[in-house]
């Protein structure tokens, strides 16, 4: 009798969607907030009487919605695509989220409500729609555009950012208090799990998925990547961290793979039913009674959340060093919230420390924003070019000066080149690092299990402790290594040694000695060296090229075969020199 009662669920669900969505695509609205309607068409709170009869297996279901949508948008997840937008993304990130979590929590103690609703409603404010906005792009054909590009890489820091929150916001629900210890030391636990889960899926999760397509069956990788998803899923819950984290880790490690646009093709059927469900489950929870009692509330957070996004994302574009029109398309195209502030609300309600009304007050602002959303994008050019013709002259030569100045402190040139490379040692020395960190974390975590297989051969507790961390050195010995040989390489680029280019009159400050080959360890280590100081023992071909360099005690050859692409600069002049 269950099974069928779930099937006929399903079957309304699905067949009212489906109705609902053909009617919102024809009035051109967004195909999400059609299924929000068509789960309040079928909800309980409407009348005549409700059509759902198993709501418990319906948000089982929906929380299978949550993973596939937090799943594709870590394979949507690109470090170059973030990188190309930079700085940008960061401050208009931050500052959004900064502002509107105050905003939220200070609209909510406005209106009496309790500390943790108040709390959850700026967390609900402070993450914008990734769904909404791609959706409402494609449509307005505008994805290809630099505010576009801009808006998906606040919304890829917004994504990590948001995971940060739903684990920062689950430990204060279970404490109920906030200490500045607390958020620190679960920021830092947080970051150093998705750095080491990163690496070391990267190194192994595209390994094994190459493996599986060999097969060239579509069905066998589908399976593993689903596996693989809800194992690492799984994996993340027993180590106290949400799903929603695993389900965007996994995704984001397999964004790595030469297989992921095979594997989006696969998954986005699945996707789209589950995340469908989610849609229409979030609907089943809306009461009109509730929506009218909070006609007002949901009146003024919608004001503060178009016009707190639309200040907080276009100033952070703003100081990030682009124009007034770009800096307003941004702000203006960020301005809603949807499936993040749906999952947060969620949170609040599993963990019960939140009131029944505040998910309903979020659907409805969300509805309302993603109706403005289109709108929105749309009226951005017009309402820039208005307030440029209002604009006092002498402040409009202020932000002028202003994009000058930024434009004028950004390195050219070798100094580019040279700070690229910083950051890439950097990087480099921090993962080695938190690996490193995550060892001892291990170490710590499973001593006490370790210490009982240890007793049948050792007794005493503290050469079982002293085993323990000498074997959690040794595996540390390698990162640390690469992290020494990394700072030994970055010192010498700080230093200022320069090796000279032949006759040419480039230099490049990465070279740590006049002679490259002779210290291989640096060269592999660094992978600093220039060409300049192996003019004339390889032809220009080589030079650039890096290639069947032999020679120079081998260590030659791995300095060009690993050059940087600063000795490209100067090519051509290298190879009039050298010949």
């Amino acid at each position: 009798m269950h099974a069928i009662s779930f099937i006929q669920d399903l079957a309304v669900i699905m067949l009212v969607a489906g109705v609902v969505t053909v009617l919102f695509h024809r009035l051109k609205q967004p195909v999400v907030l059609g299924y929000i309607v068509a789960g309040f068409i079928i909800g309980p709170h409407t009348p005549p009487f409700g059509l759902i009869h198993d709501e418990d297996t319906i948000k089982t279901l929906a929380e299978l919605g949550v993973i596939f949508l937090m799943f594709c948008l870590g394979l949507e997840f690109s470090l170059r695509k973030l990188f190309k937008v930079g700085a940008t993304a960061f401050i208009a990130a931050f500052l959004e989220i900064i502002l509107m979590i105050w905003i939220g929590y200070e609209i909510g103690r406005w209106f009496d409500w309790n500390t943790m609703d108040s709390l959850f409603l700026g967390a609900i404010l402070a993450i914008s729609s990734t769904t909404i906005i791609v959706k409402a792009l494609n449509d307005l054909k505008m994805k290809n555009q630099r505010f576009a590009q801009l808006i998906f890489g606040v919304l890829i820091v917004e994504d990590i950012l948001g995971i940060g929150i739903i684990a920062l916001l689950s430990s204060i629900a279970v404490s109920g208090t906030v200490s500045s210890g607390e958020v620190f030391s679960t920021v830092g636990k947080l970051s150093l799990f998705m750095i080491v889960a990163l690496v070391i899926g990267i190194l192994l999760v595209p390994r094994l998925l190459a493996y599986v397509a060999k097969f060239e069956s579509n069905e066998m990788l589908l399976i593993t990547v689903l596996g693989l998803c809800f194992g690492f899923c799984l994996l993340v819950v027993k180590l106290e961290y949400s799903m929603v984290l695993g389900a965007f880790l996994i995704g984001a490690i397999m964004a790595e793979s030469r297989q992921l646009v095979k594997i989006e093709r696969l998954i986005e059927p699945v996707r789209d039913m589950f995340s469908a469900i989610f849609f229409v489950a979030i609907g089943l929870m809306i009461d009109p009674q509730i929506l009218l009692q909070y006609a007002w509330p949901i009146a003024v957070i919608t004001v503060a959340v178009v016009l707190g996004k639309m200040l907080s994302c276009g100033l952070g574009a703003f100081i990030a060093g682009n124009d007034g029109r770009t800096s307003l398309r941004v702000g203006m195209g960020l301005s809603q919230i949807g499936e993040f502030s749906f999952i947060i609300a969620a949170l609040g309600m599993t963990l019960q420390v939140t009131s029944d009304f505040l998910y309903p007050v979020a659907v409805a602002v969300s509805a309302i924003t993603t109706l403005l959303t289109p709108y929105l994008i749309r009226g951005a050019d017009p309402l820039s070019l208005k307030i440029a013709s209002v604009m006092p002259k002498r402040l409009s030569r202020v932000f002028g000066m202003y994009g000058e100045w930024l434009r004028s402190i950004q390195p050219q040139g070798e100094g580019a080149m040279l700070a690229s490379m910083i950051r890439k040692i950097i990087l480099q020395v921090g993962v080695n690092l938190a690996l490193v960190i995550a060892i001892f974390f291990a170490g710590s975590f499973f001593a006490v299990r370790i210490g009982g297989y240890l007793e049948g051969w050792i007794s005493d507790p503290s050469w079982q402790k002293a085993l323990i961390w000498g074997g959690a050195l040794l595996l540390s010995l390698p990162f640390l290594i690469a992290a020494y040989r990394k700072l030994k390489a970055l010192s010498d680029v700080a230093g200022g040694d320069e090796c000279e280019a032949g006759n040419g009159r480039a230099t490049y400050p990465a070279c740590a000695t006049g002679d490259c080959g002779a210290d291989p360890d640096f060269v592999a280590a660094g992978d600093l060296c220039a060409i300049g100081s192996l003019v004339g023992q390889y032809s220009a071909d080589q030079q650039v090229a890096g290639a069947d360099c032999r020679g120079h005690g081998g260590g030659g050859g791995r300095a060009l075969a690993m050059v940087h692409p600063c000795a490209y600069a100067d090519a051509g002049r290298l190879a009039g020199d050298a010949g």
